[in-house]
């Protein structure tokens, strides 16, 4: 692809702070990609560093942004949709007719959807939003970014018994799903797990106790970028969580409420950090 091509990215944007878009745009910038940003709510800040008002555009204007923003032939100019959190049902609607008009002029555009729909304490969204990004999105999504809860409920885990991720990744329809927050062999360290077809691999990295938010949005950013660079996924996925662990414990190490990405944004050009890779099943493609 050429860098002059766009990346779509839909998701929150707050004033303050390094979380939804603002995080995406300036990953994706920084390494010289081409990005129209699309925001689901408008916030001061992130809801988890206090109350914040909340501007959600209504669902027949998202819809008639998103189709705009395509129309005469700019579809064919969209290397890559990333998608993260939706405030409404319909801006599921919205995002997938977006998907659909993007691969009817350009088959070979990736998207990637990030399912921010809860995390171990459970849905934070609405169930209807959930809902719609499960049955409408996932099944368009060339790659999945969720997190260990989101990837269970997403899969019809019912909760009992123990949990089984590769299985619940690979019952999810996109072809390539890479779960975050999951189990580590390592004791003190996170692990990032891999699914595409038969190759399953963990990633693993020493975990860094801080309330930061915004790794996700981050990492689904890179991990699309490095992918549009033309690396293979297991390569893509392990230079996005070096320079995701990289800012975010720079970030920690700093007293920071949010991720310093300008202070930090070497590490999102060329990370040093190294991750653990365990190829647990099947064999690399």
């Amino acid at each position: 692809m050429n860098k002059s091509d766009a990346v779509i990215v839909i998701s929150s944007h707050v004033a303050r702070g390094s979380v939804g878009n603002r995080a995406m745009s300036f990953a994706l910038q920084r390494l010289g990609f081409t990005v129209w940003a699309v925001p689901t709510v408008l916030l001061p800040h992130h809801p988890g560093l206090g109350p914040a008002e909340r501007i959600v555009p209504a669902d027949d204007r998202f819809e008639s942004l998103l189709r705009t923003l395509v129309q005469d032939g700019r579809a064919g100019d969209v290397a890559a949709i990333v998608s993260g959190y939706l405030a409404s049902a319909g801006q599921a609607r919205a995002v997938a007719a977006l998907v659909k008009a993007v691969k009817a002029e350009r088959p070979e555009a990736l998207y990637l959807c990030d399912p921010v729909i809860g995390d171990h304490d459970g849905l934070y969204v609405a169930a209807e939003i959930a809902s719609s990004v499960r049955d409408l999105l996932l099944p368009l999504a060339d790659a999945a970014t969720p997190n260990a809860f989101e990837c269970a409920w997403a899969s019809g885990h019912d909760g009992s018994g123990e949990p089984d991720l590769t299985a619940m990744a690979r019952a999810l329809p996109s072809p390539l799903t890479l779960v975050t927050s999951a189990p580590a062999l390592m004791r003190g360290q996170i692990g990032n797990l891999l699914v595409s077809g038969e190759e399953t691999i963990l990633f693993e990295h020493r975990l860094v106790e801080t309330p930061i938010k915004g790794t996700g949005d981050l990492l689904a950013a890179l991990l699309a970028a490095r992918r549009l660079e033309g690396r293979d996924w297991p390569a893509a996925a392990e230079l996005a969580l070096a320079s995701v662990l990289e800012v975010l414990a720079g970030s920690a190490k700093a007293g920071a409420d949010a991720l310093m990405l300008p202070a930090l944004q070497a590490a999102l050009v060329e990370p040093r950090t190294r991750i653990g890779v365990r190829r647990v099943g099947g064999q690399h493609r």
